[in-house]
């Protein structure tokens, strides 16, 4: 009998699903690029990205939770100009010299299904935090088939005002709405 009680317990065991513990996950730093793009006059929509930033994410697809902490180098902006790159740079915009880096710390992540459609946090620039939700628009998980690693993808995006942030010069000539766009890939270690 006590054979019969281990037997079935083991297979038991063996049938339970496994609980997957949740995965953490590190920016790749060449294919992770925050992007902005803002009205300009009314003339045009102009875009710009920084090029260097760097953070984890952590997903649990099986309790669907999970969390991101993103560090941005503003000196890193890319307008595609280096004169405007320095024009940028200054107080009344991004004022790298005083907030070298901006935030994003997630607070909720939203799932839909196994995969997650939207995340929630806390935004700061030029010291000034802000809550938004940055919605995912693309998101996929598996093997990297280069690195061989555990890797996922994703795009979101978010609306803000720059005047809330104390980068409302010129405003409303050139717009307060400024569209952030991450194209954002990492892998486990």
């Amino acid at each position: 009998m006590k054979r019969f009680a281990l037997l079935s317990a083991v297979s038991l065991a063996l049938a339970a699903p496994a609980h997957a513990a949740p995965q953490t996950f590190l920016l790749d730093a060449n294919h992770t690029f925050p992007s902005f793009s803002y009205n300009h006059l009314g003339f045009s929509v102009q875009s710009s990205k920084f090029n260097k930033t760097t953070g984890t994410i952590v997903l649990d697809p099986e309790t669907k939770t999970g969390s991101a902490d993103i560090t941005i180098d503003m000196k890193s902006v890319n307008t595609g100009s280096p004169l405007f790159n320095e024009h940028i740079q200054g107080p009344d915009y991004l004022d790298t010299a005083q907030y070298p880096t901006a935030t994003f710390k997630s607070t909720a992540v939203r799932f839909a299904g196994d995969d997650p459609v939207a995340m929630d946090g806390n935004l700061t620039i030029k010291g000034v935090t802000k809550p938004v939700t940055l919605k995912i628009t693309g998101f996929k998980h598996g093997i990297h088939p280069m690195l061989q690693k555990d890797a996922i993808g994703a795009n979101a995006v978010t609306v803000v005002k720059r005047s809330d942030f104390n980068a409302g010069k010129n405003v409303p000539f050139v717009g307060d709405d400024v569209t952030i766009s991450i194209a954002v890939e990492a892998q486990t270690k």
